[in-house]
């Protein structure tokens, strides 16, 4: 009878508080122990003394409207390296009155990949509308038709130009990359080779060798009087450096295919064309989305090293900015800023690639 009467007395007894809630994730996961305990209470007092003077420096004494030589005057952070040379810096010599062309063109693209995003739009209207989105992105940087003055490639700076070397880059690298890998893998002696030695050869040299290469050396083996688009130059060394690393990503996923999905393939009768498209290259590419993604993130940042070869990207509009002598002193502040954008491209890729995995878990 008492042990009838006891769990019906203890039922609607609640357990402790320290034990649940905030307070009991906290002593479970942050004072389980006392080493735990006292690595706890440094780290609050490092945040103690570190982030109340950073938020003095960034929000309470920091000027966002203001001169340099005001700037100079104060103890706070100077954004006004920032809001005051905004349109230089992602616009760079892109003409004054004309800068709302790229402004379209970067809405027309940030839509695009919007509506890339959701996997049930991959079908074939999705490539007329991104057909469709570059030729009207085109026309409006470059104009020369519908009453558009003609804005020449040379002026293309700012983020203008970095999201067309990245944009443009990772697309065709990762295809690229992709026959790479299907080339070293391939049979045919000829094909093999000639994939081993350009994966091998790119790898092993640093991309600002490329850059300089295409920039320096390239014009030497031209013929006189025919020039070659210097945009178009680092263009193609981004896009051949990053589809070596895309190749043997690519290339790591085919070997983790079993042989029997080969096997079966056979008995099907499909040919090699059909095996690849439909069973091997969906497995291996799902396979090898997350270090793909860290490539072209990767591929991404080096975008900036453009900046050696003297274009005007997002980095040099920034660099010549600083060069001005008002505002000479304030590289962290525009620095952050510039590291706030990259960090908004990569996170995006990040998040796509997430929602890619999650879309294609089975």
């Amino acid at each position: 009878m008492q042990a009838m009467i006891e769990p019906a007395a203890t039922e609607g007894v609640k357990p402790p508080a320290t034990t649940v809630g905030v307070i009991g994730w906290i002593r479970g996961n942050l004072c389980n122990s006392l080493f735990n305990s006292l690595l706890t209470l440094l780290i609050l007092f490092a945040l103690y003394l570190s982030i109340p003077p950073l938020i003095r420096w960034t929000l309470v004494n920091a000027l966002w409207s203001s001169s340099g030589q005001e700037c100079k005057a104060i103890d706070g952070a100077c954004w006004s390296v920032v809001t005051q040379n905004l349109r230089f810096i992602l616009f760079g010599f892109y003409p004054w009155d004309e800068q709302w062309r790229p402004v379209a063109s970067i809405g027309i693209l940030i839509g695009l990949l919007c509506y890339t995003r959701q996997r049930s739009h991959w079908n074939r209207r999705l490539a007329y509308l991104w057909t469709a989105g570059i030729g009207v992105m085109g026309v409006l940087m470059h104009g020369g038709v519908l009453g558009l003055s003609v804005v020449e490639t040379t002026q293309w700076s700012g983020i203008c130009l970095t999201l067309l070397l990245s944009l443009f880059g990772l697309t065709a690298a990762y295809p690229l990359g992709v026959l790479l890998a299907l080339g070293r893998r391939s049979k045919m002696p000829a094909i093999k080779s000639i994939s081993i030695v350009y994966i091998e050869m790119i790898r092993g040299v640093p991309l600002i060798s490329l850059l300089f290469m295409s920039s320096v050396m390239f014009p030497l083996f031209l013929p006189e009087g025919i020039t070659v688009n210097k945009i178009l130059r680092a263009q193609v060394a981004i896009i051949l450096f990053t589809a070596a690393y895309i190749a043997e990503v690519v290339r790591g996923g085919l070997q983790g295919i079993a042989r029997g999905q080969y096997e079966a393939a056979e008995s099907l009768g499909l040919d090699y064309y059909l095996t690849m498209r439909l069973i091997i290259l969906p497995q291996a590419l799902k396979i090898v989305i997350p270090p793909s993604v860290g490539i072209l993130i990767s591929a991404f940042k080096d975008t900036s090293l453009v900046v050696i070869i003297g274009l005007y990207d997002l980095m040099k509009t920034t660099q010549v900015t600083l060069a001005n002598p008002e505002w000479m002193g304030f590289s962290t502040e525009a620095f952050i800023f510039i590291a706030i954008l990259y960090f908004a491209g990569c996170f995006s890729l990040t998040n796509f690639s997430r929602d890619l995995e999650r879309q294609l878990e089975t």
